[in-house]
């Protein structure tokens, strides 16, 4: 077997009885936990309230969990057609990061239209806090040992040999899962660093979407995903779609007029 960094993590953080924590589990709980941190530390920056945040953030989370789950089982329908039950085994892992990030902007959506802040402004403040949750998902992934690439002799390709992990087999493999997650905190950096100069509300959300489209639509060719529809696998396809809307959403937007600062 080629050289490898072997990974031999049990999924299982802690297990007594019928209470069973998963590493993945705790690191979605992170990401949920940071996401929303950075986004009430954007929100003061911006002079909205920290309340208006947390009632935001508990429609989204639940709606992004939901959300996650609907379109993993979607993308492996047979399995779930044969299996209905797994369907709500999400402490396995199994929740698809477009899903997740439709259904908290659409749980999240309508939660500030009924408080009365929904704005373009208002995704730009949370663009920055849904990538570093994403990022700290994959962490997650990572110990689980999903998402993986093909077989390659390169010399940070990953072998999972604990009888737990989620790994097809032992053979070393692209990290698939750590590529998506050094891409996210690329992006990251690069939108605090941008935040400052675009001044047109929705502009940062807009390059959020476009660029993670355009990264991710990679990164899922080197995961060995079951294709979904014209060849393509569910995540390329969603991104496609999202970069057919990022950039002409981005197009417009530059057109209106900078907000005066009072």
């Amino acid at each position: 077997m080629p050289a490898a960094i072997v990974i031999d993590i049990d999924p299982v953080l802690f297990a007594a009885g019928p209470v069973t924590i998963r590493w993945y589990g705790l690191m979605i709980s992170v990401a949920l936990l940071a996401g929303i941190i950075l986004a009430m530390r954007e929100a003061a920056r911006r002079g909205v309230s920290e309340d208006d945040v947390l009632f935001v953030a508990l429609w989204a989370v639940p709606a992004a969990v939901v959300g996650a789950r609907l379109f993993h089982v979607i993308d492996a329908w047979q399995y779930y057609a044969n299996n209905p039950l797994q369907a709500l085994a999400i402490q396995e892992g199994g929740l698809a990061i477009y899903g997740g990030l439709a259904g908290g902007l659409a749980g999240g959506a309508l939660a500030a239209r009924q408080r009365g802040i929904l704005s373009w402004g208002l995704l730009d403040m949370v663009a920055p806090s849904m990538i570093l949750g994403q990022a700290i998902g994959r962490i997650g992934c990572f110990i689980n040992g999903d998402h993986q690439g093909p077989p390659t002799n390169l010399p940070w390709a990953t072998s999972y040999v604990n009888p737990a992990s989620l790994a097809p087999d032992s053979l070393p493999r692209h990290p698939a899962q750590l590529y998506e997650m050094l891409f996210d905190l690329a992006v990251l950096g690069l939108l605090l660093l941008l935040r400052p100069h675009m001044k047109r509300e929705g502009m940062l959300f807009g390059l959020y979407a476009a660029l993670y489209a355009f990264g991710r639509f990679w990164i899922s060719a080197v995961r060995e995903d079951a294709p979904f529809l014209w060849g393509l696998k569910e995540a390329q396809l969603i991104s496609v779609v999202v970069l057919l809307l990022a950039i002409p959403l981005m197009l417009y937007l530059r057109r209106r007029p900078i907000p005066q600062v009072r």
